[in-house]
């Protein structure tokens, strides 16, 4: 049986709401640091600063940029000036690892010449690799004790006619198929038969200069039989090679002559040149 003082626990419990509580008192926040929104104004922050290197670096990265975009510029300024005077700008396109000419048959000669302005253009790759075979033929034979003018004889040939043959005859007949110019066609004409010419005495190579050995000849059999079959080897392919070369070149100028015939362009010359000597006459 329980006591008589034990505590009702059915019982609600009596509250007085105006009674003081022994610990009325909100337990209090923990403090912030000073300064609006937590923020210290006091405190000091590291903030990086590049250093002098990278600061001179930044600046030729900038003085780049401003070069290029000023050759930009200065590029689009040639381009209008050259459309306005009615001047074609050629870019540098040939060859594609390293351009250092403007070359676009597709698209800049007529089709109907395109055919004879790439065998022409065979010709031209043509004396650049007789050439340069002429320079290993004659280093052969400098080093069979031929002696050293002619190696020096060979290299001079090959210096001056890939980019004489380029500049005096190949480009002329590029212009001329181009643009239709007579006078072209007649400079092309000049210097591509002294391109034939040469390429004879190369392949002929008579005793004109330290006896022909400058070049790769054929009319000195004996005389090369009678010093090593390796060399006489190396000299026949150069020989086989200007022969080679002579024939494209003869189809070449046949072709080219035909058309000049065709297209009236002998009478414009011949109208030129008449024209030309009355003004000198006056």
């Amino acid at each position: 049986m329980a006591g008589r003082f034990d505590p009702n626990p059915f019982e609600e419990e009596e509250v007085n709401p105006f009674s003081k509580p022994a610990n009325s008192r909100l337990s209090p926040l923990p403090p912030e640091p000073a300064g609006f929104g937590g923020y210290n104004h006091g405190a000091t922050v590291d903030i990086p600063i590049d250093s002098a290197t990278d600061l001179k670096k930044k600046e030729r990265e900038l003085q780049a940029k401003e070069s290029e975009l000023r050759r930009r510029e200065q590029g689009l300024v040639d381009i209008l000036h050259s459309f306005s005077a009615g001047i074609q700008l050629e870019e540098k396109n040939w060859p594609p690892f390293f351009p250092i000419i403007h070359h676009d048959i597709s698209n800049e000669i007529p089709i109907h010449l395109q055919r004879i302005q790439y065998v022409a253009f065979s010709t031209f790759l043509g004396l650049a690799l007789c050439l340069l075979w002429n320079v290993i033929a004659v280093t052969t034979a400098w080093i069979k004790h031929e002696g050293v003018k002619i190696w020096f004889l060979a290299v001079i040939y090959f210096i001056s006619g890939v980019p004489g043959g380029y500049f005096l005859w190949y480009r002329p007949l590029y212009r001329a198929f181009r643009t239709d110019s007579a006078l072209k066609f007649g400079w092309f004409f000049f210097f591509y038969l002294i391109h034939i010419g040469f390429c004879i005495v190369a392949a002929v190579a008579p005793p004109i200069f330290f006896k022909g050995k400058s070049l790769t000849y054929v009319s000195n059999i004996l005389t090369l039989l009678s010093i090593t079959l390796l060399l006489l080897i190396f000299y026949f392919v150069g020989f086989g090679l200007f022969c080679v070369e002579i024939i494209l070149s003869i189809w070449v100028l046949q072709q080219v002559y035909m058309y000049f015939r065709g297209s009236g362009k002998a009478a414009e010359v011949r109208h030129e040149a008449a024209r030309g000597a009355v003004r000198a006459a006056i």
